[in-house]
């Protein structure tokens, strides 16, 4: 084995991923569709470490909490059963994305670990086999090992892998009113939406049409229907998790007016569609052309950044890791890193 590093960063769902039909393998209940983006990216190093008898877990500098370093290590077990190893090894990750926001930060996390480790422990894995192996740590990262547009599809535990899709050269004006972790995570959030909510078969259905609906749209670079169809989808999702007993809300009144503003300037001439995820942030996907104007429009709303399509997750070269902790005592708090690869990622 040897120490490596690896890059990913998170996605945005254009047609929704929310709810499983099999929680231990992490299977949706139906496919999904992103764009995984050129920023907020998660960094991650594996250290192999002959000498301990449990993994350990980094994050931000500071040692992780025994429930975030046990889901690491769960999923650590996916890699040594396929490598046939027994190695406990160091995991070390810096996270940029805004923590427990609804910006797919699980997605890079475990786009990124699993990159890294499957190099570590010197799996030879093609893109389908990586992609399965992120979904196992965090289903939305199964998108984020694939650059640009990723349709992932639900299949079987051999089939449920993401993989391109060609799609128009688009931009998201991602705006960001609220940094604080959200109070229901997105794992709690769809097994409720399942449980409870009595529109869950509809959304199912309705989810592999729109899907269809959207690979098609993108293959023949309609830029009006994808919109239409992001916009409409994201506002299905956050009114099927508002159906749950009791009921949750992700979106606030401010990201309720981005999306009110996107509408009034649709109807002006800037053609631009809003989406969120599990969260009260907002992305508004626009032309190349109209994202500054866009920006511009929406600067007042909260925190404004223009964002196109990224790589998939990839390999750093030799030399380039995530510092060491000072310690291994204390807990990760503070900083964005906790969720990037401890909770389970939005839709």
């Amino acid at each position: 084995m040897r120490t490596t590093t690896a890059r990913a960063h998170p996605n945005i769902a254009l047609v929704k991923y929310w709810g499983k039909r099999d929680e231990e393998r992490i299977l949706p209940a139906a496919g999904s569709l992103s764009m995984t983006l050129d920023a907020f990216e998660t960094t991650t190093t594996v250290v192999p470490d002959g000498d301990r008898s449990a993994d350990v877990l980094e994050l931000n500098g500071r040692a992780a909490d025994a429930e975030q370093t046990e889901r690491i290590a769960r999923f650590l077990d996916h890699v040594r059963a396929l490598a046939g190893s027994a190695q406990r090894v160091i995991v070390r990750s810096h996270n940029s994305v805004p923590t427990g926001a609804g910006l797919a930060s699980s997605a890079s996390g475990f786009a990124a670990l699993a990159t890294a480790a499957a190099t570590a422990f010197d799996l030879d894995l093609d893109n389908p086999a990586l992609s399965r192996l992120a979904r196992l740590g965090s289903g939305s990262a199964c998108r984020s090992v694939v650059p640009g547009m990723a349709v992932w599809h639900a299949g079987d535990d051999e089939s449920s892998f993401a993989e391109p899709v060609r799609a128009p050269d688009m931009r998201m004006v991602i705006v960001t009113v609220d940094r604080g972790r959200k109070p229901v995570s997105s794992r709690t959030a769809m097994r409720l939406t399942a449980a409870t909510s009595p529109f869950y078969p509809a959304w199912v259905s309705s989810t592999e049409q729109s899907l269809s609906e959207m690979v098609e749209a993108c293959q023949t670079g309609d830029f009006t229907r994808i919109g239409e169809i992001t916009e409409s989808h994201a506002l299905r999702m956050h009114a099927l998790i508002q159906s749950t007993t009791p009921p949750i809300r992700f979106l606030r009144p401010a990201s309720v007016a981005i999306f009110d503003t996107v509408a009034e300037l649709r109807s002006n001439g800037l053609e631009a569609y809003a989406t969120a995820d599990a969260g009260p942030n907002v992305a508004v996907l626009v032309r190349p052309d109209d994202a500054a104007a866009l920006a511009g429009e929406l600067d007042d709303l909260g925190q404004v950044r223009i964002v196109g399509p990224g790589p998939g997750a990839q390999l750093l070269p030799e030399g380039l890791e995530v510092p060491a902790a000072t310690a291994h005592k204390g807990t990760a708090q503070g900083g964005t890193a906790q969720e990037g690869i401890t909770q389970e990622g939005p839709a």
